[in-house]
């Protein structure tokens, strides 16, 4: 295949975890995989996974950055073969005390981004007809206590790409959704690291009202981390939702998200036990 004619396709979030896996399998596939990353020190390491792996200044919260990157890749004249909107954070603590500037920071990224990513790059998706893909989770399903904010920007993504499927049809854009249960990257050590940032954030009151619950969701994301899936596993779900002729509406990986999409059908008190229970809150 000539330089020329490898299809591009983007991926956001491709510092580390899902987005750089997605990158380099996409590369090792015959893609131009252009990783979306913010920093010089996480662009040069990119750059390692693979000759067809382009790092690409993007931080999705930033309309100017994303422009930008929408223009970069235009200038190369490949072919915009997909977008895969995988950056994201986790933000966690009891909704009763999270100040609100964490639940706005919270949708800047997982949410806002997202669609503002898509809207700079579909231009380009129109005239190639190509695939819009977004990384979900199972807890855009079932909220998940203490943990809320995330829940609540996943569910919002869902929505949104349950909508975008129908909008972009016409125009022969496949939009597809993946939701995976838990999955092994590094964003289970970001999240122990993040246990004593989250004690000291908390005012007096929250730890008196909460400290037993906080200790269980943090034992939790321990096992959650011992059962989680290999990377690979979604990131080959992404390919499968760029280069099949049918591609899914929705990819649910993993036992977890299996069970917890029929946890999420049951009547509120039983869904409510057993989460509870689950996560061995007191």
């Amino acid at each position: 295949m000539s330089e020329r004619r490898r299809e591009a396709v983007v991926v956001t979030g491709a510092s580390t975890g899902i987005g750089a896996d997605v990158a380099s399998l996409l590369a090792h596939e015959g893609f131009l995989a252009f990783a979306g990353v913010r920093n010089d020190a996480d662009a040069a390491r990119v750059a390692t996974l693979h000759a067809h792996v382009r790092p690409l200044r993007l931080d999705v919260t930033d309309p100017v950055s994303v422009d930008e990157a929408a223009r970069t890749v235009a200038a190369t004249g490949h072919v915009l073969r997909a977008v895969v909107n995988n950056a994201g954070v986790a933000v966690a603590g009891p909704l009763e005390f999270l100040p609100v500037g964490e639940l706005r920071r919270q949708f800047e990224i997982n949410v806002f981004g997202a669609v503002a990513v898509a809207q700079a790059f579909l231009p380009q998706l129109r005239a190639s007809h190509g695939r819009l893909v977004f990384v979900g989770s199972i807890s855009g399903r079932l909220s998940v206590p203490f943990i809320a904010p995330y829940s609540a920007s996943k569910f919002a993504l869902r929505a949104i790409a349950d909508a975008m499927r129908i909008e972009l049809r016409p125009a022969g854009i496949a939009v597809s959704l993946i939701e995976p249960s838990s999955v092994k990257t590094p964003i289970w050590q970001k999240g122990r690291d993040s246990r004593e940032a989250l004690l000291a954030s908390l005012p007096p009151k929250a730890l008196e009202y909460y400290a037993r619950e906080i200790d269980a969701v943090f034992a939790q994301i321990g096992r959650e981390e011992r059962a989680a899936m290999p990377v690979r596993d979604v990131s080959r779900a992404v390919l499968h939702a760029i280069t099949a002729r049918t591609p899914k509406a929705r990819y649910l990986l993993g036992g977890g998200a299996r069970a917890g999409s029929i946890v999420a059908l049951l009547p509120a008190a039983l869904r409510d036990r057993a989460l509870r229970a689950s996560m061995r809150l007191p």
